[in-house]
């Protein structure tokens, strides 16, 4: 994704260099002021949202949240590794408040814990719903609406719920319904999931 990005910028460049190249200048300096104001907008609500998880985690609050979802997150990944279950539980619920940077890490550490008990289900299941992530509260595009002066910039919340839902929803019976189709003595995409996991976590 790196070589595709900067083979975009570059031809893009070159192109405003051909065309209008007393404007190259000034549209770029506008373009970074535009990309440092939102850094600073993200960086402010990556900010609150940590904390406040790191207020769970001092509190016990998080332990206690965790210990109430312990049995769907065992049904859901059929697993009984707790170290597991309460990574991929603290990957979901950062990526339900829209924080698409803060809960990779636990993915990747909860998808390898998985791996490490053969459980191909658990991994494959991970990787859907953070394909699918559901939104509750859509926090980084709703920052990034407010940093382009949207008038309401919290209006897509409902849609955005709709729409998460249905897809997450969509994707876990469609998991449930390939793993049945699928040759007994084939282990669930073990090597597959953990790869493309990775990598559309880092993309």
């Amino acid at each position: 994704m790196n070589a595709v990005f900067s083979a975009v910028f570059l031809a893009a460049c070159l192109l405003f260099l051909v065309n209008d190249p007393n404007a190259f200048l000034p549209a770029m300096l506008k373009g970074a002021e535009k990309a440092a104001l939102l850094a600073l907008s993200l960086l402010t609500v990556y900010c609150v949202w940590l904390g406040f998880f790191k207020v769970l985690e001092v509190s016990g609050l998080s332990e206690k949240l965790s210990r109430r979802v312990r049995p769907l997150a065992k049904k859901l990944f059929r697993s009984d590794d707790g170290i597991a279950l309460g990574l991929a539980s603290s990957n979901l619920s950062a990526n339900m408040l829209g924080l698409p940077g803060a809960p990779t890490p636990l993915g990747i550490r909860a998808t390898e814990a998985f791996l490490r008990k053969n459980n191909g289900h658990a991994a494959d299941m991970l990787f859907v719903l953070n394909a699918t992530s559901l939104q509750i509260l859509p926090t980084t595009v709703i920052a990034l609406r407010l940093a382009a002066g949207s008038a309401s910039p919290a209006d897509i919340f409902l849609p955005t719920l709709l729409t998460t839902l249905f897809t997450t929803l969509s994707g876990v019976l469609l998991l449930l319904l390939s793993e049945k189709f699928r040759r007994p003595h084939r282990r669930h995409g073990i090597g597959q999931s953990r790869l493309s996991f990775k990598r559309s976590m880092r993309t």
